[in-house]
């Protein structure tokens, strides 16, 4: 069975990472570590002209932290805005068939978008991009069924509308790669 790690980035809710260990083990059969100590987030990253943190620069510091860590996946969770070259925004960003991928909580808050914090609304955008960037850690691409999860998020009106969970051909394709989706939606 493959071996998933949420790493906090910095300071992360620990009710989140439990609920969401508890989510993603009811979506994919795999083995969910929490790790006991966060990474802190490189001060590199920042880039105070954008008021944003480059992912790019934090999956790759990353991939280097956690290299000697034993698990299969190792997915960071870290509670801030940040973007890639090219884009306004990213939600999450990983290694396309690579080890590691990193959720940013940031624009996952109701609060970011002017409404009253919501920790359910919350835990599942987490879980929809957790699931997401894990998908790519395992190879797959963005899908063409907008309610998979592995449909592309250009706002967060795309996180909320998909499922979080896998399409029956993502759900082939993950199975190719030995992860169960255990309950994949049509």
């Amino acid at each position: 069975m493959k071996s998933v790690i949420l790493q906090p980035l910095g300071l992360v809710s620990q009710d989140l990472l439990f609920d969401l260990k508890t989510y993603l083990i009811k979506v994919i059969d795999v083995d969910v570590y929490i790790a006991n100590k966060s990474i802190e987030i490189p001060r590199a990253a920042f880039n105070p002209v954008r008021g944003q943190y480059n992912s790019t620069y934090i999956l790759n510091y990353l991939k280097v932290s956690s290299s000697h860590l034993p698990y299969d996946k190792v997915i960071g969770i870290a509670d801030i805005d940040a973007y890639v070259e090219g884009l306004n925004f990213v939600f999450g960003e990983a290694e396309l068939g690579g080890r590691v991928g990193v959720v940013y909580l940031g624009r996952l808050r109701s609060e970011f978008y002017g409404g009253e914090e919501d920790y359910e609304l919350l835990l599942i955008r987490t879980l929809k991009e957790v699931l997401h960037e894990l998908g790519h850690t395992f190879g797959l691409l963005h899908c063409a069924n907008r309610r998979c999860v592995m449909t592309f998020s250009n706002s967060i009106f795309d996180t909320d509308y998909k499922e979080a969970n896998f399409c029956k051909e993502c759900s082939k394709r993950l199975s190719a790669r030995g992860v169960i989706v255990l309950d994949p939606i049509d």
